[in-house]
Protein backbone atom coordinates (compact mmCIF):
# COMPACT_ATOMS: atom_id res chain seq x y z
CA UNK A 1 0.00 0.00 0.00
CA UNK A 2 2.80 2.43 0.93
CA UNK A 3 4.68 1.55 -2.28
CA UNK A 4 1.63 2.35 -4.43
CA UNK A 5 1.09 5.62 -2.59
CA UNK A 6 4.73 6.65 -3.11
CA UNK A 7 4.53 5.81 -6.82
CA UNK A 8 1.36 7.87 -7.17
CA UNK A 9 2.92 10.78 -5.26
CA UNK A 10 6.06 10.66 -7.42
CA UNK A 11 3.95 10.62 -10.59
CA UNK A 12 1.86 13.61 -9.45
CA UNK A 13 4.98 15.59 -8.52
CA UNK A 14 6.48 14.96 -11.96
CA UNK A 15 3.29 16.28 -13.58
CA UNK A 16 3.43 19.40 -11.43
CA UNK A 17 7.08 20.05 -12.27
CA UNK A 18 6.41 19.49 -15.97
CA UNK A 19 3.50 21.94 -15.89
CA UNK A 20 5.72 24.64 -14.37
CA UNK A 21 8.22 24.28 -17.21
CA UNK A 22 5.52 24.63 -19.89
CA UNK A 23 4.63 28.27 -19.13
CA UNK A 24 6.69 31.26 -20.27
CA UNK A 25 5.99 34.97 -19.84
CA UNK A 26 6.20 37.48 -22.68
CA UNK A 27 8.70 40.27 -21.91
CA UNK A 28 7.59 42.69 -24.68
CA UNK A 29 4.59 43.07 -26.97
CA UNK A 30 5.31 40.07 -29.18
CA UNK A 31 4.17 39.05 -32.66
CA UNK A 32 3.01 35.44 -33.03
CA UNK A 33 3.83 34.23 -36.55
CA UNK A 34 2.84 31.38 -38.87
CA UNK A 35 6.46 30.25 -39.33
CA UNK A 36 9.68 30.64 -37.32
CA UNK A 37 10.98 33.80 -39.03
CA UNK A 38 10.27 37.55 -39.16
CA UNK A 39 9.04 37.45 -42.76
CA UNK A 40 6.07 35.17 -42.07
CA UNK A 41 2.48 36.31 -41.52
CA UNK A 42 1.61 37.76 -38.09
CA UNK A 43 -1.26 35.80 -36.51
CA UNK A 44 -1.72 38.05 -33.47
CA UNK A 45 0.21 40.21 -31.03
CA UNK A 46 0.73 38.89 -27.50
CA UNK A 47 0.84 41.64 -24.84
CA UNK A 48 3.83 42.02 -22.54
CA UNK A 49 3.48 40.01 -19.31
CA UNK A 50 1.12 37.43 -20.81
CA UNK A 51 1.72 33.76 -19.95
CA UNK A 52 1.98 31.43 -22.97
CA UNK A 53 2.09 27.64 -23.11
CA UNK A 54 5.03 25.86 -24.72
CA UNK A 55 5.31 22.15 -25.50
CA UNK A 56 8.91 21.74 -24.37
CA UNK A 57 11.92 23.87 -23.52
CA UNK A 58 14.58 24.22 -26.21
CA UNK A 59 17.76 26.14 -26.94
CA UNK A 60 16.39 27.63 -30.16
CA UNK A 61 15.64 31.05 -31.67
CA UNK A 62 11.93 30.36 -32.31
CA UNK A 63 9.44 28.17 -30.46
CA UNK A 64 5.80 27.18 -31.09
CA UNK A 65 3.41 28.55 -28.44
CA UNK A 66 -0.29 28.45 -27.69
CA UNK A 67 -2.09 31.69 -26.87
CA UNK A 68 -5.80 32.61 -26.92
CA UNK A 69 -6.69 29.61 -29.10
CA UNK A 70 -3.93 30.39 -31.61
CA UNK A 71 -0.84 28.29 -32.22
CA UNK A 72 2.16 29.95 -33.80
CA UNK A 73 5.84 30.81 -33.46
CA UNK A 74 7.48 33.47 -31.28
CA UNK A 75 11.08 34.49 -30.78
CA UNK A 76 12.55 32.99 -27.61
CA UNK A 77 14.40 36.30 -26.98
CA UNK A 78 11.11 37.68 -25.60
CA UNK A 79 10.17 34.80 -23.29
CA UNK A 80 11.04 34.38 -19.62
CA UNK A 81 10.52 31.60 -17.09
CA UNK A 82 9.71 34.18 -14.45
CA UNK A 83 6.81 36.60 -14.31
CA UNK A 84 8.04 40.18 -14.10
CA UNK A 85 6.26 43.04 -12.40
CA UNK A 86 5.36 45.86 -14.79
CA UNK A 87 3.88 48.36 -12.34
CA UNK A 88 6.34 51.26 -12.35
CA UNK A 89 5.52 54.28 -14.49
CA UNK A 90 9.09 55.61 -14.41
CA UNK A 91 10.48 56.18 -17.92
CA UNK A 92 12.98 53.55 -19.03
CA UNK A 93 14.64 55.96 -21.48
CA UNK A 94 15.56 59.64 -21.39
CA UNK A 95 12.49 61.85 -21.80
CA UNK A 96 12.62 64.06 -24.90
CA UNK A 97 10.22 66.68 -26.27
CA UNK A 98 9.22 68.08 -29.66
CA UNK A 99 7.07 70.93 -30.95
CA UNK A 100 3.93 69.67 -32.70
CA UNK A 101 2.20 71.19 -35.75
CA UNK A 102 0.13 73.45 -33.48
CA UNK A 103 3.27 74.87 -31.83
CA UNK A 104 2.82 73.00 -28.51
CA UNK A 105 5.70 71.31 -26.70
CA UNK A 106 4.86 67.59 -26.40
CA UNK A 107 6.75 64.66 -24.89
CA UNK A 108 8.22 62.35 -27.52
CA UNK A 109 7.20 58.66 -27.43
CA UNK A 110 8.95 57.18 -24.39
CA UNK A 111 9.40 53.62 -23.12
CA UNK A 112 7.63 52.94 -19.79
CA UNK A 113 6.77 49.70 -17.97
CA UNK A 114 3.06 50.67 -17.85
CA UNK A 115 0.88 53.46 -19.24
CA UNK A 116 1.89 56.81 -17.67
CA UNK A 117 -0.50 59.70 -16.99
CA UNK A 118 -1.13 61.73 -20.15
CA UNK A 119 -0.21 58.97 -22.61
CA UNK A 120 -2.59 58.79 -25.57
CA UNK A 121 -1.35 55.67 -27.40
CA UNK A 122 0.82 52.60 -27.08
CA UNK A 123 3.11 52.33 -30.10
CA UNK A 124 4.01 49.00 -31.75
CA UNK A 125 7.63 49.30 -30.53
CA UNK A 126 6.46 49.43 -26.89
CA UNK A 127 6.79 53.20 -26.37
CA UNK A 128 3.94 55.41 -25.15
CA UNK A 129 2.94 58.45 -27.20
CA UNK A 130 1.68 61.75 -25.79
CA UNK A 131 0.42 63.07 -29.14
CA UNK A 132 -2.39 65.63 -28.98
CA UNK A 133 -3.83 64.61 -32.35
CA UNK A 134 -4.17 61.21 -33.98
CA UNK A 135 -2.47 62.23 -37.20
CA UNK A 136 1.07 60.84 -37.36
CA UNK A 137 0.94 59.32 -33.87
CA UNK A 138 3.65 56.64 -33.49
CA UNK A 139 4.64 57.12 -37.15
CA UNK A 140 8.33 56.50 -36.41
CA UNK A 141 7.54 53.79 -33.85
CA UNK A 142 5.78 51.15 -35.97
CA UNK A 143 2.30 52.69 -35.79
CA UNK A 144 -0.32 52.61 -33.04
CA UNK A 145 -0.82 49.31 -31.23
CA UNK A 146 -3.58 50.66 -28.96
CA UNK A 147 -5.28 54.01 -28.39
CA UNK A 148 -5.47 54.89 -24.70
CA UNK A 149 -7.96 57.76 -24.84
Amino acid sequence: MKKGFLLLLTFLMSLTLGAQNSIRYVTANLNMRTAPNTKSYIITQIPKGTPVAIEEDCDCAWIPVSYNGHIGYVSTKYLSKHKHSYHSTRPLTKTRYYTNSRGHRVQSPTRYTSAPAGATALCNDGTYSFSQSRRGTCSHHGGVAQWLR
